[in-house]
């Protein structure tokens, strides 16, 4: 099947706007060819689709193939996707009907594997995934990651459980998500030289800044449930 699209195109690279007429052959792009202002001033921007770096698809009370049918609409075509909700409910079974939900749709969903179910001990959970079962998570090519470690005493304290995950991890070579709001100075050093590379929880530009400087990489988010994009957002002139 071929294909062509004009419009203008936002190219990051570049970091300029410009017309093009884009040619799509068998369902990828196979040319971009610059036209005439005129020919192309009316039409919409062409961008690549965004992706969702921290999701948890069951706090939209949605399943996987209904949330990517209304993201798309948006402009959204993947996730970073922790299922650590569903599986304090269900254990491994709700993380692998979040894999084959998702795997029905041509939306690209990235699932990590749950390190902290469940969330505490402090609560009723329906499950619990030992280092074991994230093991064998961690070994599927369809989990990408380990997800958020939310157990950040747990890091620093060095526990056992907590330490066996996050050498699963480094054993597969896939990354870890961090969860540590607050975190600073030594404490936030010997988080992340455990291996946990992100985080999505920093109150403010001061946190944020310590954490780059420890070589972590930082989120900005403005969700539903919990916002610091004011905060962080002018952090974006030098760390782009």
């Amino acid at each position: 099947m071929l294909f062509t699209v004009t419009a203008q195109l936002v190219d990051l690279t570049e970091e300029k706007i410009y017309p093009v007429k884009l040619t799509v052959q068998n369902g990828r792009i196979a040319f971009i060819e610059k036209v005439s202002v005129k020919e192309a001033s009316p039409l919409p921007f062409l961008v690549p689709g965004f992706v969702d770096a921290h999701v948890h698809i069951e706090s939209s009370m949605l399943i996987p193939s209904e949330f990517a049918r209304l993201a798309v609409v948006h402009g959204t075509v993947g996730t970073v996707s922790d299922p650590h909700e569903i599986a304090n409910v269900c254990g491994l079974p709700g993380v692998d009907f979040m894999i084959e939900n998702g795997n029905s749709v041509p939306f690209k969903f990235n699932f990590g594997a749950p390190s902290c179910v469940p969330a505490t001990f402090f609560e009723t959970a329906g499950a619990v995934l030992t280092p074991e079962e994230v093991d064998v998570l961690l070994s599927r090519k369809e989990i990408k990651y380990l997800s958020e470690m939310m157990n950040f005493p747990g890091v620093l304290n060095q526990e056992k459980e907590v330490m066996q995950k996050l050498t699963s991890a480094k054993k597969y070579q896939k990354p870890v998500d961090g969860h540590a709001p607050g975190l600073r100075g030594e404490l936030a050093e010997q988080y992340i030289a455990a291996g946990i590379s992100t985080d999505h929880e920093c109150f403010t530009a001061e946190e944020a800044l310590d954490k780059l400087h420890l070589g972590m990489k930082i989120l900005i988010r403005e969700g539903s449930a919990a916002k610091n994009f004011e905060a962080l957002i002018d952090l974006l002139h030098n760390y782009p």
